[in-house]
Parts: structure tokens; sequence; C-alpha cells
């Protein structure tokens, strides 16, 4: 396994790579890795650290667990792979983005392009067994990604964290509404996406947010 993370995080992060649970955890990723398909590549766990360094994320959106079929997960969040079909969650993402922001559905479903402009797509699992969605959780990867978060929470000003569906919403719903804007609503699964989704605005509304604070908007 080549896992690297790129240097402003692992500076930030470096004493969570020092407990116990992290060690941990890496014994058990390692061995999933050893025997058996495990998804994404393991050079990609920290593709969104890696793509969006510390000081460049401007907005965080928070996923569960990566995509669990070939060729799909590649360390984004609700991202795909070049070339591969839409899951529905993203799809729907798409159609959110059209209504909110008039913006035709893309080609690819490949959201480095986001990450690339400050967009940090973090799941908060990395890691999952393939064909079992949430195989990898409750090994320490939350506890992980928690303190990442807590870092942009606590050191960073005016960031814009989206939390779609409820379990994100737990997982930031210590970050402080008056230092942040935080976007919340239903998941864009087919299952809750009709239930306040879509017509959310989240596109928009970080848009207004960036600019009024001095950023450049995020094209979506």
């Amino acid at each position: 396994m080549d896992v690297q993370i790129e240097d402003s995080w692992k500076r930030r992060l470096q004493p969570e790579f020092d407990k116990a649970y992290f060690k941990t955890l890496t014994d058990f990723v390692r061995e999933e890795y050893r025997t058996g398909t495990v998804y994404p590549p393991g050079k990609l766990i920290f593709n969104a650290f890696n793509l969006c360094p510390f000081d460049r994320v401007k907005v965080v959106i928070i996923g569960q667990d990566p995509y669990h079929g070939p060729g799909q997960a590649h360390g984004l969040c609700f991202s795909v792979n070049d070339g591969v079909a839409f899951p529905p969650s993203l799809q729907n993402i798409f159609k959110e983005i059209k209504a909110d922001m008039g913006t035709e559905m893309p080609a690819s479903g490949n959201l480095t392009r986001w990450a690339r402009q400050g967009v940090l797509l973090l799941n908060a699992t990395l890691t999952v067994r393939a064909h079992q969605a949430g195989s990898h959780q409750g090994h320490g990867w939350e506890t992980f990604t928690d303190a990442a978060i807590r870092l942009l929470a606590e050191e960073r000003e005016h960031l814009v964290f989206i939390l779609w569906g409820t379990y994100a919403q737990r997982k930031g719903a210590f970050i402080d509404r008056n230092r942040h804007l935080v976007l919340a609503s239903a998941h864009p699964s087919p299952l809750s996406a009709y239930n306040g989704f879509f017509g959310n605005r989240h596109f928009s509304r970080t848009n207004e947010y960036l600019t009024a604070h001095g950023e450049t908007p995020i094209q979506w």
C-alpha cells in the first residue's frame, strides 16, 4: 500500500497518527487490502486531503462511505472516476446544481475539479470492502475524520460546511455556526432527495457566502 498524505495535513494530523486507535486502524486496513478487494485503491485513500491542502479549503462536503462497486471510488465523496456511470445520489446533485445555478449536467462524475478549487470531499470512513457498504465503519476512521473536521472548524474561519443527511449533520454538530456557514438538508439519495435536498440551493448559497468573504466562488 503506497499511502501518503499531503504535508499541510500530515503536520496537523500527526497527533492522530501517533494514537493507539490509528495503529489498530492501520493494521486492520492493511489486512483487509491484503486478503480481499477494498476500495478505493490504497494510494487514493487520502485523495481528498492530497487534492485540497489545509489552507486552501473553502468548502467541506461530508459523505459517509466510499462507493463499493468496481472502478467507482477514488477517495472523494460522491465522486466517481471518468467514464463511470453516475450513482443516483450524484445524479441528484447535478440536477440540483442545474436547477440552482443553471449549469448543465457534466459529462463526467469526477469531482476532482471541485477539489482543486478548495472543496474537501471527505467521507467519514475512508475505505470499504468490495460490495459491502459500511464494512469498515467503527474501526477508527470516524475518529480520524472528526479530527480533520475539528481542525478546520477551529483553525479556519468563514468556511462552508455542507451536511446532507442525518449522518453528516451529527458529524458536524459541533461546528460553530457563528464562525462558519453550515448548510444542512436531506441527503441526495433517491430515498430522501424529495424531502428537502431538491431546492436547498446549497451551491448558490455557498458561492454567495464565499463572495461575501472575499473568496472566489466555486465553479460547480
